[in-house]
């Protein structure tokens, strides 16, 4: 559905409205890790939490309001204010934007990706941006677009930066035009500055980058298979377009994690390892987090033996110059496809009567890392932990141990057997069922599966 509903309460006359956030990525089996974060830290970050300036709320990625004039007692009277059409619906579009208001005006991206300016009071479109109206902006489909990221300046100075394809285009608020100093008349190809030929390779931004002073730090989607491209960390100039620093995520020779890498020229021809998931920021530190997915191909880790840093973990970065100040890896050499889904949040942990700047990340695993700010290490003591090292692919070589937190416990069962299997069907279904689970190695969370033969795949 292309449409924005904002709510407006009917027990109070002249009351406030407050528009509904369309969530980025519905994760429902989270909501348990976010409850755990507001029982148990204490966030610090010098903010009233009463705007929504920022995708996801605040650069620290709290995901959290302190509005309260709507509650539990009152949210039944919420009565609809107004609606706004984006007019570009279709059966197969999706709308997964975050909105939000700076300046008393809504922005969101619709979704066939047009971006749009409303009066948060009335509904009321002040403008509307059609990046296909735009003949220097590359037609490369139609992406996801979970949000945008706000350059607010000195004065008149206001930037939006968001991506269609895989342009990072930068609009002009005032205007709601692209500004034409930044890049190619308003945007810039994701596919340049990745340090080889990914022309021919999927690369966009589902999630938007986060703006450091007049930068803004981007991440990118690739495709998961073997020819994706690398997803390195860049930085670039919001009203110039100019690559102001990048980060290798998957190091070239001489630089950290180098070595993690048994294939020496894993750099030339490797890809993913990319933050797709968006970015943390800690403004007064001026260090971004990134939590980064899984290096490519996702499923077979034959052709890149070893760690495979800067895969799967937690970087953080001087956001002025992109140096590396630390890094946390969650899963070694990942052939499970656990790469990082969200980006952490950072709040104060309170350990032994002290308040910690702490960096909380959640994973696919369940386990939920507690790392210290400054230095990334573990708040809590982080065990490394055998593992089933067994498959059957040829080539491939598993990590023997992976890290296991010891404090929290994980938010999802770590393994299943037959015992979990649901009985209370005919026998004979049950059975069917058991032959085909029994056919399967289980027991334990990080364990390869059993290639199946070609055959079993044809008809």
């Amino acid at each position: 559905m292309g449409m924005i509903i904002s709510l407006k309460k009917d027990d109070q006359p002249g009351c406030s409205r407050t528009s509904l956030r369309i969530t980025a990525v519905s994760r429902l089996k989270y909501s348990s890790f976010f409850i755990l974060i507001f029982l148990t830290i204490s966030c610090t970050e010098k903010n009233d939490y009463k705007l929504w300036e920022i995708y996801g709320g605040s650069s620290q990625k709290t995901q959290y309001s302190a509005l309260s004039e709507i509650d539990t007692n009152n949210v039944k009277n919420l009565q609809v204010a107004w609606v706004y059409r984006t007019r570009d619906a279709e059966p197969s579009s999706q709308l997964q934007v975050n909105c939000i208001v700076v300046d008393n005006v809504l922005y969101g991206v619709s979704p066939k990706l047009r971006l749009f300016a409303v009066d948060p009071e009335t509904g009321v479109e002040k403008w509307v941006f059609d990046p296909a109206t735009e003949p220097s902006i590359k037609k490369q489909g139609v992406n996801i677009c979970r949000g945008i990221a706000f350059y607010n300046g000195n004065g008149n100075d206001k930037l939006i930066l968001y991506t269609v394809g895989s342009n990072l285009i930068c609009i002009d608020v005032n205007a709601g035009k692209p500004l034409p100093t930044f890049g190619n008349e308003g945007n810039i190809d994701l596919h340049n500055d990745l340090g080889r030929d990914v022309s021919k390779s999927h690369v966009t931004s589902t999630t938007p980058g986060i703006i450091y002073k007049d930068l803004i730090i981007v991440g990118i989607a690739t495709s998961e298979n073997a020819n994706a491209a690398p997803g390195h960390i860049r930085a670039y100039d919001v009203h110039t377009g100019k690559l102001r620093w990048i980060f290798h995520t998957i190091p070239y020779p001489g630089e950290a994690g180098y070595e993690s890498w048994e294939d020496p020229e894993a750099y030339k021809h490797i890809g993913g390892v990319n933050v797709w998931a968006g970015f943390s920021l800690d403004e007064e530190r001026g260090i971004v987090f990134a939590p980064t997915g899984s290096a490519t191909d996702d499923w077979y880790g034959g052709k890149r033996l070893g760690n495979n840093l800067f895969a799967n973990s937690v970087i953080a970065l001087e956001a002025s110059s992109g140096k590396l100040k630390w890094s946390f890896q969650t899963v070694h050499h990942d052939v499970w496809d656990r790469d990082l889904p969200a980006a952490p949040v950072l709040a104060s942990v309170l350990k032994d009567g002290k308040s910690i700047d702490a960096v909380v990340q959640v994973t696919k695993t369940g386990f939920l890392f507690l790392l210290d700010r400054e230095s990334g290490k573990p708040i809590y003591p982080v065990e490394e932990q055998p593992v089933p090292t067994q498959t059957d692919l040829l080539g491939e070589r598993l990590s023997p141990t992976q890290p296991y937190p010891t404090f929290l416990k994980p938010l999802i069962r770590q393994s299943f057997s037959e015992k979990d299997l649901f009985k209370d069907i005919p026998d004979s279904s049950y059975e069917d069922i058991k032959e085909r689970f029994l056919s399967y190695k289980s027991g334990h969370l990080l364990i390869r599966l059993r290639l199946l033969p070609l055959s079993s795949f044809q008809e």
